[in-house]
């Protein structure tokens, strides 16, 4: 491992999605974010950044099948790090969504997987 003085950390995943609605409200309920911006894209459809006011997830649909946009197919997951395991997953299955995969990692942390709407899988992580 180099030596740096330098930190580094996700600052945002940007992910294609049917429904910026229906998207946005999960993050949203799951992790206590908020929207940070909405606006019609350039290119076509429209985009949205929900996060936190240090990062974020950055939601691109054109309201249909999301073909527009080819590029990060296929993508592993997205890890999110939550203080509260089970409170995560009980907001998953309230948007209909299936937990599967839990796991404990010595001394590490406890986990749950899920897919949403659009076959994105999440990796939901707790230290506590």
């Amino acid at each position: 491992m180099l030596q740096s003085q330098n930190t580094a950390r996700i600052e945002h995943v940007n992910l294609t999605v049917s429904d910026l609605d229906r998207s946005i409200a999960l993050f949203e309920d799951l992790l206590g974010w908020h929207l940070r911006i909405r606006e019609k894209h350039g290119w076509g459809g429209e985009f949205a950044h929900v996060g936190s006011d240090e990062d974020y997830l950055a939601l691109w649909s054109d309201g249909e099948d999301y073909s527009g946009q080819k590029k990060g197919k296929p993508m592993n997951h997205v890890g999110l790090q939550v203080s509260d395991l089970d409170a995560a997953e009980a907001v998953v299955k309230r948007h209909g969504l299936e937990p599967f995969s839990h796991g404990k990692y010595e001394p590490g942390p406890r986990t749950f997987y899920f897919f949403d709407w659009d076959g994105i899988e999440f990796e939901v992580v707790s230290y506590e």
